[in-house]
């Protein structure tokens, strides 16, 4: 199994959401020993902090649906946990 990159998930989330600002950060190292961190100390937990016109109108749940949607592949893949900051 490969785990995903910070960039893995950003090119998904620009291609899904059109984000006018996109900012994704790798914090997997900072959990290290915690249940479903990987060994490799990345790929495992990240912070995206995104805006994008898909989210006008929409209640703060639909636009977490929509970032999770759009990294669906590499939650399949091992990805453990996103914290989402849509602005």
């Amino acid at each position: 199994m490969t785990l995903p990159r910070s960039a893995d998930l950003e090119a998904a989330l620009r291609d899904a959401l059109h984000p006018t600002m996109l900012e994704v950060i790798d914090e997997s190292a900072a959990h290290a020993g915690h249940a479903g961190a990987g060994s490799e100390g990345y790929g495992t937990h990240f912070r995206v902090r995104i805006a994008s016109p898909l989210f006008a109108g929409k209640p703060r749940v639909a636009r977490h649906r929509l970032v999770y949607d759009a990294l669906q592949l590499f939650i399949a893949q091992g990805l453990h946990a996103v914290a989402i900051e849509t602005l």
